[in-house]
């Protein structure tokens, strides 16, 4: 095991710890200005389905795209990665849904509709939705209106209808359809990739970064976001339920086209290797400063759950 890969994954823990923390907080009792109440069996829903455990991938690549600019407080980064994985476990209570992929397991335990109901479910996800705009708004996230109306925007236009939620709506139409490659791409930019790339993007914002810079890890971010889903798809095919604390196989079930599907599995781990080389060359510019993310690369496309 590489001494950079040991960093990569203390840190991953210890950023995971303080994302948990945070939420924990930003989840409790404790009424804010302008709230009338916190209801109470509402409030547990949201807890249910957001501290649950996970490697809390998505605000550890804000904090450590941030991290790579001088003068990025860190609490400021780690404000920006709980509203975004506010919005991931917004997605996944919905995902969860009878409606949607109707599934009773996730993280290894009961979905918040099981836990509790799809009423429940349906407002525990809709107010995850809310929240995360507010942590980016609040007071208690230390930038400057400008840096919060720019993350605002970019979460936005990752989280709606030109990204997740749209992507989620492509991947529900094709499990009645036959896509093309092209079109599963599309898709899965969307409905997975376009959170990732806001999470690798939302760095250099929060930096004031020059706009190269900015691109440059938005690019990050699509790549990675790519490997993410690919080897995301490879998984649903090769691992265990127990492993990956969801229900494993439901593609094949269904018939939906994925890349794996479509190419076969040494398809999918060359091209994982491509993917994992793409993003090194893109972070060549920062040079040592990459070396996280670089391995965050590597870690995306070798997952085992």
């Amino acid at each position: 095991m590489s001494e950079r890969y040991q960093e990569f994954q203390s840190l991953l823990r210890t950023n995971a710890e303080a994302v948990e923390t945070l939420l924990t907080d930003l989840l409790s009792a404790n009424l804010q200005s302008d709230e009338i109440a916190r209801p109470e069996r509402l409030l547990a829903a949201m807890r249910h389905g957001v501290l649950n455990g996970g490697k809390r991938l998505r605000p550890f690549l804000v904090i450590e795209s941030a991290a790579m600019f001088p003068d990025v407080e860190r609490e400021t980064a780690l404000r920006i990665g709980a509203a975004l994985e506010c919005i991931h476990c917004y997605s996944l209570v919905h995902d969860d849904l009878p409606a949607m992929d109707d599934d009773d397991l996730r993280r290894g335990q009961p979905t918040v509709h099981i836990a509790f109901d799809e009423a429940a479910a349906i407002l525990a996800g809709d107010t995850l939705l809310t929240l995360a705009f507010d942590i980016v708004a609040a007071p208690e996230t230390r930038l400057p209106d400008a840096t919060k109306t720019a993350l605002v925007l970019a979460l936005a236009r990752a989280a709606g209808i030109g990204g997740m939620a749209g992507g989620q709506a492509l991947d529900l139409m094709a499990e009645n359809a036959a896509p093309e490659e092209d079109d599963i791409v599309t898709l899965q930019a969307m409905k997975t990739g376009a959170l990732l790339r806001f999470a690798c993007e939302a760095g250099a914002i929060i930096a004031g970064a020059p706009q190269d810079e900015r691109q440059t890890l938005r690019r990050y971010g699509e790549t990675v976001g790519l490997a993410f889903q690919i080897a995301d798809d490879l998984l649903d095919l090769t691992a265990d339920s127990a492993t990956m604390g969801k229900a494993t196989g439901k593609d094949a079930e269904r018939g939906k086209a994925t890349l794996v599907s479509r190419r076969g599995q040494a398809w999918a781990e060359n091209r994982l290797k491509g993917l994992v080389m793409e993003a090194e060359a893109l972070l060549a510019p920062f040079s040592h400063r990459a070396g996280i993310l670089i391995e965050t690369a590597h870690f995306i496309a070798n997952r085992r759950n």
